[in-house]
């Protein structure tokens, strides 16, 4: 159990205290929103700087909290899509991106995305249930020719673990709880608020203010 994201952040940065050797050779990725506040006590933690993935799960139509795959700006990644229809995939997908392009327009409004070519990319959030979302954000990092890409997360089940360390575009899955009896991320903390855009946005350009490599 953490008392609240600090907690777990603060933790999580010291499970990742080794790569502070690779100082200038970092980029921590927080998934927003609820992955800022990590990653920004992470990426201050590490010498790093700080920056967004934007990815975000498919929801199914019956179900939109269960996670059938995942969407980026470019491409979806499935998971089970059993009884989905392919017409509710492509609209659900564009809706989804819709929400991503705003984000990504609020979020680049004053900069530019970090060069990831040949840093070792920390993907940072505050726990998960599938790990489909990370997943589709591990691939899009891939795309851009990391060293080595690395999912730091609080906590997930022990069948998510496995889905990522499955991944051909993860080289290290870091978590520091894997619960069996696992219902949702937010049962494993004292205080799980929601992180408005307004508060993810102060947090990255705080972030990147103090390292501003």
């Amino acid at each position: 159990m953490f008392k609240d994201r600090t907690d777990a952040a603060l933790q999580l940065a010291e499970k990742l205290s080794p790569y502070k050797s690779h100082k200038g050779n970092i980029v921590v990725l927080a998934i927003p929103r609820g992955g800022l506040p990590l990653g920004a006590i992470v990426a201050k933690a590490l010498d790093a700087p700080l920056d967004v993935a934007l990815s975000k799960k498919l929801g199914h139509p019956y179900n939109r909290e269960y996670a059938i795959g995942a969407v980026s700006l470019e491409n979806v990644v499935l998971n089970e899509a059993v009884g989905v229809t392919k017409s509710y995939i492509v609209e659900e997908s564009e809706r989804v991106r819709k929400k991503l392009r705003k984000r990504h327009d609020q979020y680049y409004k004053n900069r530019f995305p970090r060069d990831l070519k040949g840093k070792t990319v920390i993907i940072v959030d505050d726990g998960i249930a599938t790990g489909n979302t990370i997943k589709v954000t591990a691939q899009l990092v891939h795309g851009q020719k990391p060293k080595k890409t690395v999912v730091a997360i609080p906590v997930a089940p022990p069948s998510a673990v496995k889905n990522l360390e499955d991944s051909e575009y993860i080289d290290e899955v870091v978590c520091l709880n894997t619960p069996r009896n696992f219902h949702a991320v937010g049962q494993y903390y004292e205080e799980f608020g929601q992180v408005s855009d307004t508060e993810a946005m102060q947090l990255l350009e705080e972030a990147n203010r103090i390292i501003n490599p």
